[in-house]
């Protein structure tokens, strides 16, 4: 049975999504609960300081996308804060216990699709997971947005408390920890505030890349690194770059990071995005063929959350036209995504990051020369040209200078034997579709 109220609000949360950052989704947006009955929104909110926010700061906005998803012209939403009575006001009000329910419970391991483009980060999470503490600290996970860090930063989380039930495991983005530490030293509760942080067993936060640049923050967040591997207990950030390329990030933090673990994730290949839409779908049971998921998994090659908002979309669209899901009906609903995503990347532009990465000519990508300089990154570049386009493989030989399929297939199974034993190739592939995507 389909829950329409929860469809209804994830594909409002979607649209949300592409308007506002992360961390005030997670912080403000997230946590609201929407009911529609008679034709009477209601937006149910946490707390008083959660529904205060909502109504000064989010509220017409969430009005207006609900009116472009179908709602009465007249909607008027009520807005209030959830009954004693609901399960999210019965959790623990203990400072440590209110921070670890913010896991989000869907997000775990096995609701988690592996693929090439995750697998190390995967491993390592698990890992890290299973030995807090023990084998990489910090683990570090960094990569683009929408690619699945934060996910792995709650599954890790998730199964250390299923693991030890009494573990304290504490989940924050950078943004709130800066926000409680201003709270704390204007309210002179710093005390209380370095307790808190140096006395878990498991410290989990989300785009630490935030706190560069804010002078006691970094000072507060060295000292509680400090305090908690010292006594060996487990911290896992994420990061959208490598820790090192973090500008006005101390010194020192970013040698505390190097004790550890970081590990990238990149966008997902085309059969791990098929496999993230069907999943999904399958999860709130709705009904797409393998064809659709085929279609928005060749268009929709940025993110995982491009990927899922698509899907809400399509859903959405679906459900209240009362419809199935056809190859047609999704190019007909999503025909603006989709040629947005059709003109995101192109073989020029992949030959021209290219040329400009390892200082070429442009000429160069479609010459004869054969010299190792110059052959590794045109391969590269053709590598990176079948993974982030629609064009075939003689397509793609053409662009190249006239090569025949034969050409670019080699080269594609060149560059992923090479990156297995070659780390510079490696991580020279890594930059150049993380710029590109």
């Amino acid at each position: 049975m389909i829950n329409t109220d929860n469809m209804l609000w994830q594909e409002c949360l979607s649209r949300l999504e592409r308007q506002y950052p992360l961390d005030e989704i997670n912080t403000w947006l997230r946590p609201l609960r929407l009911t529609n009955e008679q034709g009477q929104i209601r937006l149910c909110a946490p707390n008083d300081i959660v529904c205060e926010r909502i109504r000064q700061l989010y509220l017409p906005t969430i009005q207006a996308i609900l009116l472009q998803l179908g709602a009465d012209a007249d909607l008027d939403i009520e807005l209030s804060v959830m009954s004693s009575t609901s399960p999210r006001a019965q959790q623990p009000r203990s400072s440590v216990a209110a921070l670890s329910s913010g896991l989000y419970p869907n997000y775990t391991f096995n609701k988690f699709v592996q693929g090439k483009s995750n697998e190390i980060a995967l491993g390592a999470a698990l890992q890290v997971a299973q030995n807090p503490g023990r084998v990489y600290n910090p683990l570090t996970l960094y990569g683009s947005t929408g690619l699945g860090k934060t996910h792995l930063l709650h599954a890790a989380g998730h199964m250390i408390k299923e693991r030890n039930p009494k573990a304290r495991v504490v989940y924050l983005t950078s943004e709130q920890f800066v926000t409680q530490l201003v709270n704390a030293l204007s309210s002179k509760n710093i005390n209380n505030f370095k307790q808190l942080y140096r006395h878990v067993d498991t410290l989990l936060i989300d785009d630490i890349q935030f706190i560069a640049g804010k002078d006691r923050s970094q000072e507060e967040f060295f000292h509680t690194f400090n305090a908690l591997v010292d006594l060996q207990q487990q911290i896992i950030l994420t990061c959208d770059r490598y820790p090192k390329e973090i500008s006005n990030l101390e010194e020192r933090i970013q040698s505390r990071l190097g004790w550890g673990l970081a590990v990238s994730i990149e966008p997902p290949d085309y059969e791990t995005r098929v496999a993230i839409l069907l999943q999904k779908a399958e999860e709130k049971n709705w009904a797409i063929n393998n064809d659709v998921a085929e279609l928005l998994a060749s268009k929709v090659r940025s993110s995982v959350r491009d990927l899922e908002g698509a899907l809400n979309t399509l859903c959405a669209n679906a459900h209240f036209k009362g419809v199935a899901i056809s190859v047609d009906f999704a190019r007909e609903t999503l025909r603006e995504l989709l040629s947005i995503h059709d003109r995101m990347i192109t073989v020029d532009m992949i030959k021209k990051k290219v040329v400009e990465f390892y200082h070429l000519r442009e000429s160069d990508m479609v010459s004869k020369k054969r010299s190792r300089s110059i052959a590794r990154p045109r391969q590269v570049a053709m590598s990176l040209s079948k993974e982030l386009t629609d064009l075939s493989l003689p397509d793609i030989g053409q662009a190249f200078g006239g090569r025949d399929h034969t050409t670019v297939l080699h080269a594609c199974r060149k560059v992923e034997e090479l990156m297995r034993s070659d780390p510079q190739l490696a991580e020279d592939r890594r930059l150049l579709m993380r710029s590109l995507t």
